[in-house]
């Protein structure tokens, strides 16, 4: 049965007013595998073997970057930033070596450790994001949350030696500031405490100080909440005000004896 001509007529229009290319979320992820296959063999689907094959896809990719929307200044200083990258993401993947027993090699967290992925990405979306690229370090972000299920705002900015363990279900927001060393675990989020659009430009995330370490599932919220240098935040802990260097925050379990009855007592 052919469709209404006046049905057909008004998806026209209404798509006629979304201009972005349908196949810039697709190329923009391609795009950001190609720059960490550059900067570390482990990834490079290209198997460059030589310093003519790899320069060979850093001119591609210089290309495709330009293609995706980014000026030709924003290009040439992307480019330059290449070997500060390579260095950072080492950093990170040696502090995941170094936090955790399981991991056997510094190879291994970046063939195989999804933390590893989701900063890898995070540091190329948030370079773009520097730059004032626009649309693609958040299509960058999103391709890395697909993968990994840790989402990173590509505004965020996370210091040297970053360790994710397990990572699921992590979120840190826009405006958030994570210091060198911090090592963080599943399901934790850095959130805003109000999600009104008046607040767009406003500090709405919290500040981790170097060295802090964020167990699994704590929610810290509020971009005036500063976790002070060396603090520990446990499992479960819900955040909302500021604590001073070297603070244990925790959440305490209380334990009480089941009832005879066929129901089970408990306070958190």
């Amino acid at each position: 049965m052919t469709p209404d001509a006046s049905l057909i007529a008004a998806l026209v229009a209404a798509r006629a007013a979304h201009t972005v290319p349908h196949r810039l979320r697709a190329e923009a992820a391609q795009w950001s595998d190609q720059v960490l296959g550059i900067l570390f063999p482990h990834l490079d689907d290209a198997e460059c073997a030589d310093a003519a094959a790899l320069g060979a896809q850093v001119t591609t990719a210089r290309t495709r970057l330009g293609a995706l929307g980014a000026t030709p200044a924003q290009v040439e200083r992307f480019v330059a930033e290449l070997p500060a990258l390579q260095r950072a993401l080492t950093l990170d993947a040696e502090a995941m070596h170094a936090g955790d027993p399981a991991a056997r090699s510094v190879d291994e967290v970046i063939l195989a450790y999804p933390g590893f992925l989701a900063i890898a990405h995070h540091r190329v979306a948030h370079t773009l994001h520097a730059l004032g690229v626009p649309l693609v370090p958040r299509l960058i972000s999103e391709h890395a949350h697909r993968e990994t299920g840790i989402d990173i705002h590509p505004g965020a900015r996370i210091g040297p030696r970053f360790a994710i363990d397990h990572g699921t279900g992590i979120v840190i927001g826009e405006t958030a500031v994570i210091g060198a060393r911090v090592k963080m675990y599943q399901g934790v989020t850095l959130g805003a405490l109000s999600v009104q659009k008046s607040l767009a430009d406003v500090k709405r995330h919290p500040t981790l100080e170097d060295d802090v370490v964020v167990y699994a599932n704590a929610t810290i919220l509020g971009g005036r909440t500063v976790v002070g240098a060396g603090s520990i935040i446990g499992g479960n802990v819900w955040l909302t005000r500021s604590v001073p260097a070297r603070s244990v925050v925790t959440h305490e379990s209380q334990v009480v004896k089941r009832a005879d009855d066929d129901g089970i007592e408990y306070h958190i």
